[in-house]
């Protein structure tokens, strides 16, 4: 599942309003660089105090960028709980692994690591841009952070994130030493997918990442309600 991304700026989309990321209470020169980094994939910024949490019901946004402390779950709450804004791409700032894991249940989609880096920040964008675009057609890969278990033959079970979802499988990050090929069973929840089991394979492992990629076994039937999911995802937004 992992495969280098095109190296070429997106143009901006034209014929239809421009996509908007709210910018969350964040503060010079971070609010600047994303911004910019935003822009250059035609999608525009707006900021927005930590306190408007009825913007983020109210007033419709693609996505949204702001700081994994406390005032941030108000905010995830409004737009989760929000008609408008229920799909949006939910970015996160800093913050460790466990930070990231406490807002879980809000399918927070990826992290910009701090201290920020322009090229770190203009590759994440550029690997999630078409989620933000609506262009789910095209990009099947639903990049999201949750927590998952992962059960291995030798009885050993280990807590792992998830990276990227699709409906034939999922790449996972974890400190763990998992061997390519090696059957595995994982389990999750997410947002309004109650928690499945599915059984798999893992397809292959990136030490330097800390990644690997699981493949479900396409016997589990399980796996039709990731799949119905990740339908139902793409033809809401």
């Amino acid at each position: 599942m992992e495969k280098a991304f095109a190296t070429a700026v997106a143009p901006p989309v034209t014929g239809r309003k421009a996509a908007r990321a709210a910018l969350v209470d964040l503060q010079e020169p971070v609010r600047a660089m994303l911004a910019d980094c935003f822009r250059q994939f035609g999608i525009e910024t707006v900021v927005v105090p930590v306190t408007a949490t009825q913007r983020l019901q109210k007033e419709k946004f693609e996505a949204c960028v702001l700081h994994l402390g406390p005032a941030a779950q108000p905010m995830m709450e409004a737009a989760r709980t929000s008609l408008s804004n229920s799909r949006m791409v939910i970015y996160g700032l800093g913050g460790s692994a466990q930070d990231a894991m406490r807002f879980s249940k809000y399918g927070i989609n990826a992290v910009f690591q701090e201290p920020l880096e322009r090229q770190s920040a203009l590759k994440l964008v550029r690997a999630t841009q078409m989620l933000v675009l609506h262009e789910l057609r095209r990009y099947v890969r639903i990049p999201v952070i949750t927590e998952i278990t992962v059960h291995l033959s030798d009885n050993r079970r280990i807590t792992a994130t998830s990276v990227e979802l699709s409906s034939g499988g999922m790449s996972v990050r974890s400190g763990e030493d998992i061997a390519s090929g090696q059957a595995v069973e994982i389990s999750f929840a997410l947002l309004t997918l109650p928690r499945v089991h599915v059984r798999g394979t893992v397809s292959w492992r990136n030490l330097p990442s800390k990644t690997f990629g699981v493949r479900f076994d396409p016997q589990d039937d399980r796996r039709q309600k990731i799949k119905g999911w990740i339908d139902a995802y793409v033809d809401s937004v």
